[in-house]
């Protein structure tokens, strides 16, 4: 009878330790650690915080790339995240949801984010989240998280990595899904990846860079 008490009590006491690395492993250390996503779901960034997409900024954005169009012009344009997003998303791309709202952009490391409020119907509805349309009101915010790629002159893409539904990180493999739903009343761009918007830009751009908080284009040069 000893024994078993003294086995009892052992087993307790390893129930016990193994409670309490549980506690500190799981509950404390999450909150000292940083990633990407957290990091631009915040009230800013590590770089350089949300910035509203404007037209005021879509117009900035235009000047400094129509400025590499001149032959004496200059050969590269920095542009801010609210810049470059506004110019993208409001005037060359125009790939935001039909129902966003409050649109605002921003930069963590090569990644240009771009958040908003939006229906979830402009996703197909709950029906094309599956267990994820469950726990999502009827409008809630998306994030976007992606870089941009040159595909050929006049065609760039805005390739999607990240989809934030709320406070829901969606699964890698729903993103080609969700991309999908928000183009879907827009004709397919031959060689425009499965996670990618398509963005028409001016044929003299041949690379865009994504870094130190700005976005870079750069023209070409013959």
């Amino acid at each position: 009878m000893k024994g078993c008490i003294r086995r009892l009590g052992c087993l307790v006491l390893i129930i016990a330790l193994v409670a309490l690395w549980y506690w500190y492993a799981r509950v404390e250390r999450p909150a000292t650690t940083t990633a990407s996503t957290d990091a631009v779901t915040g009230a800013s960034s590590v770089n350089t915080g949300w910035k509203p997409l404007t037209e005021v900024d879509a117009q900035r954005g235009r000047v400094a790339v129509e400025a590499l169009a001149r032959r004496s012009g200059p050969v590269f344009a920095n542009l801010s995240p609210a810049e470059a997003a506004s110019y993208i998303f409001l005037v060359v791309a125009k790939q935001l949801p039909p129902s966003a709202r409050n649109a605002e952009a921003s930069i963590v490391g090569d990644r240009l984010y771009v958040r908003s409020e939006v229906d979830l119907k402009d996703f197909g509805g709950a029906g094309q989240l599956g267990a994820l349309g469950m726990l999502l009101g009827s409008r809630d915010s998306v994030l976007l998280g992606g870089t941009i790629h040159m595909l050929k002159p006049g065609l760039a893409e805005f390739q999607v990595q990240e989809v934030k539904l709320g406070r829901l990180d969606v699964p890698k493999s729903l993103i080609p899904r969700l991309i999908a739903q928000m183009t879907r009343a827009k004709k397919k761009v031959e060689g425009v990846s499965e996670t990618g918007l398509p963005m028409v830009m001016p044929p003299y751009i041949s690379d865009v860079r994504i870094a130190n908080g700005k976005i870079t284009l750069y023209k070409s040069v013959k």
